[in-house]
């Protein structure tokens, strides 16, 4: 027969939250003010570090810290009382006078219990005034006890008027302070997101280059192995089968290195994912690139402007593409400006194209040049070692256009005008759904 264990009221982390949580509530309590004569009822900061850390540890059982705030609460102030009237003290007569206090945070607790399932939607102004009410309610309880165990008059209206502007003012204040928190709390959460988000669309923009340069390759690599096997028959035809063999082992090696491609492709394809991308607008993607792009021109060591008019704005979900376009497009320009310049960005629609130039204030481009500009392989840019760079070329950028059937153009150059290239899209093959 199986024994059943009873598993144990709350988890080990929830009760040492409880724990610290009615500690440092019955040590804010000590912090107060008497709005009466006497020392009847008394206003301390208790409450109201009470219901801000309520509102930052939500996932808390309300009921059950509200009674272990209570005993805390009580058991310190008793403590407290025996330390100061050492001979002298008694702890029914403790017990006496701050059982009261106990009852106000078992109430309270209670109270915020009502409405814990709730607190993610509430506005702060419907939640100060919920508060406010649990606050009232649960002062009128403890200042009800007092009365009742003191023998004084019950009911005040004097003191529930200042009872009431107390509970708004401090319920206000505190839920104001809370919400002031998670709000920037919030703005930091979204801003890190954002980062995130640029930095994965960024990795996005990098693999779809590789992925388009790849499928290149494949079919550079298709067009070999379909004329080695064309070779490896003709030399068979002519007699001459040892060389028939060896292309053949040629043949197949090239076939080998096509299937991993083909496998590197899938896994570069799948990590871009076209096929469930989101969707951006123009202008986001514009000054995205815009953004990375300043950030590139600081890596340099550069002073460099980024402009940006959108004149033309829409959702597309083919903006990894665009992102990589425009990319290498503003970082060629950013590394053709010496020290200090500006990069703009334009997005226009003419007739049925969309039209985006990226211009900047750069060296320029030789005449002698232009006609070679998006030959593969050519580069105007080489480091201290004399190694040429490494980005994907003007060659594939205008491929990745043409797959678009779209065209990419110099249009101006010289030393004293702006290096303008323009890449033209199709609209209808941009825009959401085309």
């Amino acid at each position: 027969m199986p024994i059943a264990i009873a598993k144990p009221y709350g988890s080990k982390t929830e009760n040492t939250q409880i724990a610290v949580l009615a500690v440092v509530v019955a040590v804010a309590g000590e912090f107060k003010i008497n709005p009466f004569s006497g020392d009847l009822f008394r206003i301390g900061l208790g409450s109201s570090a009470f219901l801000f850390l309520l509102l930052f540890m939500r996932h808390l059982p309300f009921r059950r810290t509200g009674i272990a705030v209570g005993a805390t609460v009580l058991l310190f102030r008793v403590t407290l009382d025996g330390a100061a009237e050492g001979a002298e003290f008694s702890l029914p007569g403790s017990l006496h006078v701050h059982f009261s206090a106990m009852l106000y945070y078992v109430v309270f607790g209670a109270g915020m219990a009502l409405v814990q399932s709730r607190l993610k939607q509430l506005d702060p102004l419907i939640l100060g005034a919920c508060a406010t009410l649990i606050d009232i309610v649960s002062n009128e309880t403890e200042l009800l006890s007092r009365s009742l165990a003191f023998g004084l008059p019950v009911f005040r209206a004097d003191q529930i008027g200042v009872i009431s502007l107390i509970a708004a003012v401090r319920c206000y204040f505190t839920v104001g302070i809370y919400s002031s928190i998670a709000v920037n709390q919030m703005r930091v959460v979204q801003a890190e997101q954002q980062k995130r988000l640029e930095q994965m669309i960024g990795v996005g923009s990098g693999l779809y280059g590789e992925a388009f340069y790849l499928r290149k390759s494949m079919d550079v690599i298709e067009q070999i192995t379909a004329k080695s096997h064309d070779l490896y028959e003709r030399l068979n035809e002519e007699g001459l089968r040892a060389h028939g063999r060896a292309v053949l082992e040629l043949t197949q090696q090239i076939h080998e290195v096509k299937k991993d491609s083909q496998r590197i492709l899938a896994g570069l394809t799948k990590l871009v994912d076209l096929d469930r991308a989101a969707e951006m607008t123009l202008s986001e993607i514009v000054g995205l690139v815009a953004k990375s792009n300043g950030n590139y021109a600081m890596m340099l060591e550069k002073d460099i402007r980024m402009e940006t008019e959108v004149r033309a704005d829409y959702s597309t979900r083919h903006y990894i593409p665009l992102l990589t376009v425009l990319n290498n497009l503003a970082a060629n320009a950013a590394e053709a400006i010496v020290t200090r310049g500006t990069v703009r960005f334009n997005v226009y629609e003419r007739g049925d194209e969309t039209v985006f130039t990226v211009a900047d204030t750069g060296t320029g481009i030789a005449e002698q040049d232009r006609d070679l500009v998006f030959e593969p392989g050519f580069t105007t840019k080489f480091n201290q070692e004399g190694t040429a760079a490494t980005g994907i070329g003007l060659s594939h950028v205008r491929d990745i256009v043409g797959s678009f059937e779209g065209r990419l153009r110099l249009l101006t150059t010289g030393k004293d005008a702006l290096t303008t290239f323009a890449a033209a899209f199709p609209t209808e093959r941009l825009k959401k759904g085309g």
